[in-house]
């Protein structure tokens, strides 16, 4: 057992977890904290040996303590951050802990972007597992092909979904800037976080950042058909190279073939087989597949991984079908992300009604800020059901998005719409007037109060 122990704030938390697990995998002494302590990160947990204490107390913090790991969740006035703080202890985010721990001296590909980045790091890292190279990995997402979003291992790869949120409450920094990349991706750069970001201008600069740390050996992908990321690569002192439809790509996607069960690609010379639907997928697997060249991969190895790849949960994920009535789990929140998704959906279901119930839950899209986006994405839908703001006193009333205007809009477009604000009152609306073939497609980031299950259980009833 190594002399140093650490103390982790917010310990359950999916990423905090799975280093902490990590630290005690390497021989470090780990105990954590958080307020909400339940399976199965709790038992994965204590399973490692991990001793959690429920809550946030001073006294939670050891004694002899010798780094406490602060989560990006924990913000000043936590009785425990104000412990460390007045204590002199010292103190690291999740993202210096992966640099110090996990990532200085390794190969570390790092996928960034607004949308994207969980598919694309989930594809790149099966790619490497299907290759024997067995990675360290750390995904926003859950890989079907390996059961869980983090883990650490002896090899020299590790993929990094690199996120541009900030690090923690005392350093703003995007996290991707602490993950020593030697290959960026940036699969696309869009407004998002207006919770962190005023600007478009202020996260193509944190992107900027992220390739003035990219090694003149190392290399950066980036979607040479989004003139965000074109920009944000002019003067870059690593090679750069344009990945994408265009004919001004260096490495041009060509040769798409959409079928019901996935598609086929043509880049670089090699052709590739996709388990995946949507141009959107495609770009991602591209990158995915430029990212294994640049670890060494041999073309056979990349298309055996991509072609075996098994999906991410609740990305484009079928929950269930009942008397011929699909119900879809899918993560997109960002407008560009639900039409995407709305398009791969049809592909998908050719031929059928698609539903669409959003719930406008992310930090963004509680504001008003994209308002017409969200009218013009969400009406590419057959029919579309709002709910009410989740938890709208995080957002002035000024700022807010109206979804009853919203829905205004959509209708207006010649799409059906409704405003309902609770779940139950949504799964007896559609469940009612769903018929058969249709598709219903629930797109949030969060639980949203359990709906997939209230639907399918409903459905079974009519």
């Amino acid at each position: 057992m190594k002399d140093e122990k650490f103390h982790f704030i917010g310990v359950c938390g999916t990423a905090m977890g799975s280093v902490a697990a990590g630290m005690v995998e390497r021989g470090y002494q780990v105990t954590g904290s958080d307020q909400a302590v339940y399976p199965p990160m709790s038992d994965f947990l204590a399973e490692k040996g991990i001793e959690i204490t429920e809550g946030y107390a001073a006294e939670n913090i050891p004694a002899d303590a010798t780094t406490v790991v602060i989560g990006n969740a924990i913000s000043r006035g936590n009785d425990e951050a104000e412990a460390v703080l007045n204590r002199r202890l010292l103190y690291r985010s999740l993202p210096e802990v992966l640099k110090e721990y996990f990532l200085r001296g390794h190969r570390n590909l790092v996928v960034s972007g607004t949308h994207g980045k969980t598919t694309t790091s989930s594809l790149l890292a099966w790619i490497f597992e299907s290759a024997g190279k067995n990675p360290s990995f750390m995904i926003g997402g859950i890989p079907r092909n390996f059961g869980q979003g983090a883990r650490f291992t002896d090899s020299e790869f590790v993929v990094m979904e690199g996120d541009e949120y900030d690090t923690a409450f005392f350093d703003k920094r995007s996290k991707f800037l602490h993950y020593l990349p030697e290959v960026v991706v940036i699969n696309n750069i869009e407004f998002d976080h207006a919770d962190i970001y005023d600007s478009l201008e202020e996260i193509k600069l944190t992107f900027e950042r992220q390739l003035k740390i990219v090694p003149q050996n190392g290399v950066a992908y980036i979607n040479g058909d989004d003139q965000n990321c074109l920009s944000v690569a002019e003067g870059a002192a690593c090679p750069v190279r344009r990945v994408g439809l265009g004919e001004n790509c260096d490495l041009q996607i060509t040769e798409i073939i959409y079928e019901q069960g996935g598609s086929r690609f043509k880049l670089d010379g090699d052709v590739y087989d996709l388990p995946m639907v949507g141009e959107f997928n495609v770009r991602n697997a591209a990158m995915a597949v430029m990212a294994a060249k640049s670890g060494g991969l041999p073309v056979g190895e990349i298309q055996k991984g991509l072609s075996s790849f098994e999906g991410i949960a609740r990305r484009q994920e079928e929950r269930g079908s009942v008397n011929g009535i699909a119900v879809v789990d899918d993560f997109a929140h960002h407008p560009t992300a639900i039409g995407l998704a709305i398009r791969a959906l049809r592909q998908r279901y050719e031929g059928r009604r698609l539903w669409v119930i959003f719930e406008p839950r992310s930090n963004t899209t509680r504001r008003n800020i994209f308002q017409n986006d969200l009218a013009e994405a969400l009406g590419e839908a057959d029919l579309v059901v709002l709910p009410a703001v989740p938890d709208p006193e995080k957002v002035a009333v000024e700022e807010r998005l109206d979804p009853e205007k919203l829905v205004s809009d959509i209708q207006n477009s010649g799409t059906e719409a409704w405003y309902l604000g609770e779940v139950d009152e949504i799964v007896s609306h559609v469940t009612g007037r769903a018929i058969e073939g249709d598709v219903i497609a629930v797109l949030s980031n969060g639980g949203f109060g359990g709906i997939h299950p209230k639907l399918l259980a409903a459905l079974k009833k009519e």
